[in-house]
């Protein structure tokens, strides 16, 4: 029996429709693992219009993006700032273009770092990137802080192709605004509070506005997927934080809308956290498990392949299940020790 899509591997729609007061929804198409789409909001203002997320760097993804405006009956020229909620390619990649091309902010939260380099933004350190500002290295390139050889798995030739493109297309977004948490901005003709949301990303950033009930939710909360929590974003305990941020989304009032990077609006946001933090439960549960049944140390792959479906096997299953062991060990219900250059764990 196969399984319905989930609401974020959908393709991309042609359909502009109005979410909120002020903010129009344009559905931007995308190749990558588990995704088909990301929204990108538009918030009209009497200044012009403001941005969110817009889409991957190249030539393709930014046709797709002016023809959404257009249909849209949004000119570039109206564009005065780019909102990006973090610093993955299908969220940043057509900023630093769109300010290029008409001058617009780019705001984001004041952590914001590019994957490819996370202490610095230098289009012109050549260690970083190419003369057209593109990475020439990235976490493809690093080495596993769980030891042993990368393997992309199923989504190799979609990762392969993937990675190329940001090698050629990629160009660094130099935020002009950088949001503290907290922070009150005005977008669609009211108010807004910035609030720093890291799991998905250390620089994660979610927009409440207070007036209307709406939540910019962008990767942190999704309809019917969990995001990525990565092992290799530098954060000592990643999945931690992003519980911290889920908590926080529960104590906003009078939510009556979540806007979502991927898939389609929707209202119960506390029901989806809960959900979304039953899941990593059930993971954290299932390792343990896991550990008991092997009945001796394990590797983060062998373990990664009691976590995850065979389908999902990979770099990035062995690194979500990285940040779930590190997780437990750091809280006590799991032991590591290197062996043959790799990292094993006991789970208690």
């Amino acid at each position: 029996m196969v399984k319905p899509a989930r609401q974020e591997q959908e393709p991309a729609s042609d359909e502009i429709t109005e979410v909120a007061p002020n903010i129009l929804r344009m559905q931007l198409p995308i190749t990558m693992p588990g995704l088909g789409h990301v929204n990108c909001y538009a918030l009209e203002d009497e200044r012009g219009v403001a941005v969110v997320d817009p889409g991957l760097p190249g030539p393709a993804p930014w046709d797709s993006l002016i023809a959404r405006l257009g249909s849209a009956g949004i000119p570039l020229a109206r564009v005065h700032t780019v909102i990006v909620t973090h610093s993955h390619p299908d969220h940043f990649g057509g900023a630093a273009r769109i300010r290029e091309e008409t001058g617009a902010d780019i705001v984001t939260h004041e952590r914001f770092r590019v994957w490819w380099d996370p202490t610095e933004i230098d289009a012109e350190d050549p260690e970083t990137a190419d003369a057209d500002g593109g990475p020439t290295t990235g976490p493809w390139d690093r080495p596993l802080p769980w030891g042993g050889e990368r393997d992309w798995g199923n989504q190799a030739e979609m990762m392969s192709t993937h990675r190329e493109e940001m090698r050629t297309h990629m160009k660094v977004p130099r935020p002009s605004r950088r949001l503290e948490d907290a922070q009150i901005v005005t977008f669609a003709g009211r108010e807004w509070v910035a609030l720093h949301t890291p799991g998905h990303t250390l620089d994660h950033l979610c927009l409440y506005d207070p007036t209307e009930g709406v939540v910019l939710s962008g990767d942190h909360v999704l309809p019917t997927i969990t995001p990525h929590i990565s092992g290799v974003d530098g954060a000592g305990d990643p999945l931690a934080l992003f519980f911290d941020s889920l908590d926080r989304m529960t104590k906003l009032e009078d939510v009556s809308v979540v806007l979502p990077a991927h898939g389609h609006p929707f209202h119960d946001l506390t029901g989806r956290v809960e959900a979304i933090k039953e899941h990593h439960d059930e993971r954290l549960a299932r390792l343990g498990a896991a550990s008991a049944e092997i009945g001796r140390s394990a590797s983060v792959r062998e373990l990664m392949q009691h976590l995850f479906s065979e389908r999902a096997w990979g770099w990035m299953a062995e690194s979500e299940t990285y940040a779930h062991l590190e997780h437990l060990r750091l809280s006590g219900h799991a032991d590591s020790h290197w062996e043959d250059d790799k990292l094993f764990y006991d789970v208690n």
